[in-house]
């Protein structure tokens, strides 16, 4: 040690940093020795502290851009092990996904082997999977819709993929994909229930009630019950009436019937399916949803 300062094994031996680990970190630009007359590395007191966030950073697998990045002041100790964190996560679920689907295909008959390959091969990871779902549903939160209720909507119509999931769901999820992917689907899909969101002032107070009317039906469609006029059906169709400026009359009901007719699509009924066995729930918003379409076009007949 000279003076003030620390010579190279000095500042290993302190640290447990090895010699040539300290020499690529003086390289890489973490730490910014001064030079003696003999052209050798000196470092001041503050750079125990300094490498010894460095080691402790790399220890929990930090790159040196994040490490430098948080020296700098760029960027937060937090915010640097938050977005690991994060990258971690993604790392993890990609790698569930992958255990999955390997399942998936080990378990299915092996009769069905090919197909369930097939499927599987073309929705490798669950984050791009979610994107293709979000392009489907997107257009729905279009107009004077207040973020919180577009956010709920992409939500329940493009689930995520679950974080640990099972291979019945990564099959699902797959499924669910491709259905999401069909051009005619999406066509349908925009040319009903998007119809007329023009002419409507509030679609979020439209969302919010048609969301209340789902809420009157989940006992009877959790239950199993059929399809049936009642109180969640008036709700629902009170809610559609007072969007458009009307009254909830049986010409209104025929031409909401036929208005919603590509919602009660087989297809539809099968997104919806898919969604529930992805999120595991007993009744999702969108087979309750089809439930009040079911009614409503019963009590039209």
């Amino acid at each position: 040690m000279t003076g003030d300062t620390l010579g190279i094994g000095d500042l290993a031996r302190r640290t447990g940093v090895p010699v040539r680990t300290i020499r690529f970190y003086c390289d890489e630009g973490l730490l910014e020795p001064a030079r003696s007359v003999g052209g050798h590395r000196r470092f001041d007191a503050a750079t125990v502290d300094r490498l010894n966030l460095v080691r402790r950073l790399r220890g929990l697998g930090l790159g040196l851009r994040s490490i430098t990045d948080v020296l700098a002041g760029g960027c937060s100790l937090a915010d640097a092990v938050a977005a690991e964190r994060a990258t971690l996560d993604r790392e993890v679920a990609t790698l569930a996904w992958r255990r999955s689907a390997l399942r998936a295909v080990e378990e299915a008959a092996p009769t069905d082997r090919a197909a369930r390959l097939e499927l599987l091969s073309e929705v490798q990871d669950g984050f791009a999977a979610h994107d293709t779902l979000v392009r489907l549903w997107r257009p729905m939160t279009s107009g004077p819709i207040p973020p919180d209720t577009a956010r709920m909507f992409l939500d329940i119509g493009a689930p995520r993929p679950p974080e640990l999931p099972t291979p019945a769901q990564v099959v699902a999820y797959a499924e669910l994909v491709l259905l999401a992917a069909d051009r005619a689907l999406a066509i349908q899909l925009r040319a009903s229930t998007l119809v007329n969101h023009d002419r409507i002032a509030d679609l979020g107070a439209l969302h919010a009630a048609v969301d209340a009317a789902c809420e009157l039906a989940f006992p009877q469609v959790a239950a199993g019950v059929g399809p049936e006029p009642g109180p969640a059906l008036d709700r629902f169709v009170a809610a559609h009436a007072a969007a458009l400026g009307t009254g909830d009359t049986p010409e209104f009901r025929r031409a909401l019937n036929r208005r919603t007719a590509a919602d009660r699509h087989p297809k539809m009924r099968r997104y919806w399916r898919l969604a529930g066995e992805i999120t595991d729930e007993p009744a999702p918003v969108g087979v309750t949803h089809t439930w009040l379409l079911d009614a409503l076009d019963r009590s039209v007949d």
